[in-house]
């Protein structure tokens, strides 16, 4: 993998995606990052690093439990993503918020300078991400913690969807997608060492961590209706379909999901699909 081409590809994706992600009425990102940030428990007081930020998803949930005493950096590698949450913390008047421009995979800060790690869905996808883990572990004081939620890989589910979406897009589509994106690379990349939780255990222990933790749980998904999520879809990670897909393989798969999705629905009422997250927490070993 060419991995500045890709870093500019990821960055460029999520500088576009900014304005709306997480948003645009459907609900996900902020409820998994606030679970997160529960599991890892940050103390009145601590230092936490919040990896591939976002809008803020854990970096406000964090500097909630550090409060006044506390400081919270949150790093992206996307510009625009920074700004949102910069101007979000200065909204809530967070002076003990700070976010800045930085690659996670590589960050550029002291050794021992936090008490805690965090990164939802962002830490998993670094080119290679089991080293990245290391580095965190010497960004992290005694006793530090590390959390960091992934989806739950198996080999017949569709890459980074809920397993409904195995029967609504057809596999045929992904021959569309780069060849970083396409089945064997992902399984390569991911269900490697994310999809068993011993794989995951001994990958931990190797960058430095014990007493890793793993533990899937579900979260609720909710969209107002099935052209909420469909449009929402375009800022995240099925986004990299889209973009490769042909005008019309795009128009069809739109009206498939659209109509499967609402169908789904109770009367009026949100679209609500419980997703599978695996929450992966662990101590610094010293």
């Amino acid at each position: 993998m060419d991995t500045t081409t890709y870093k500019t590809a990821v960055t460029e994706a999520f500088n576009s995606a900014a304005a709306s992600y997480d948003r645009m009425g459907v609900e996900f990102f902020t409820p998994m990052g606030r679970r997160l940030v529960e599991r890892v428990n940050p103390q009145p007081g601590e230092r936490v690093l919040d990896v591939g930020c976002g809008r803020g998803a854990c970096l406000f949930p964090a500097a909630e439990r550090v409060g006044a005493t506390g400081r919270v950096l949150g790093i992206d590698i996307a510009e625009a993503m920074v700004a949102a949450a910069r101007e979000e913390a200065g909204r809530q008047s967070l002076s003990t918020v700070d976010v800045r421009v930085m690659d996670g995979e590589h960050p550029d800060l002291p050794a021992r300078s936090f008490n805690a790690v965090t990164g939802s869905y962002s830490v998993i996808f670094f080119p290679n991400a089991p080293a990245a883990l290391a580095r965190y572990a010497d960004l992290l004081d005694d006793e530090g913690r590390l959390g960091f939620t992934s989806p739950v890989f198996t080999p017949d589910t569709f890459p980074f969807l809920p397993p409904v979406f195995t029967e609504l897009i057809p596999r045929e589509l992904l021959r569309n997608l780069p060849p970083q994106w396409q089945p064997a690379e992902l399984t390569r990349r991911f269900n490697s060492w994310l999809s068993d939780p011993a794989d995951l255990v001994r990958t931990l222990a190797d960058a430095g961590f014990r007493a890793a933790d793993v533990v899937d749980e579900e979260v609720a998904m909710v969209a107002e209706s099935g052209t909420a999520w469909v449009d929402w879809s375009h800022t995240q990670g099925m986004r990299l379909l889209w973009q490769h897909l042909p005008e019309r393989e795009s128009g069809d798969l739109r009206d498939r999901l659209i109509a499967a999705l609402d169908a789904m629905r109770v009367g009026d009422g949100p679209l609500t699909i419980q997703v599978p997250v695996r929450y992966v927490t662990a101590t610094v070993a010293r």
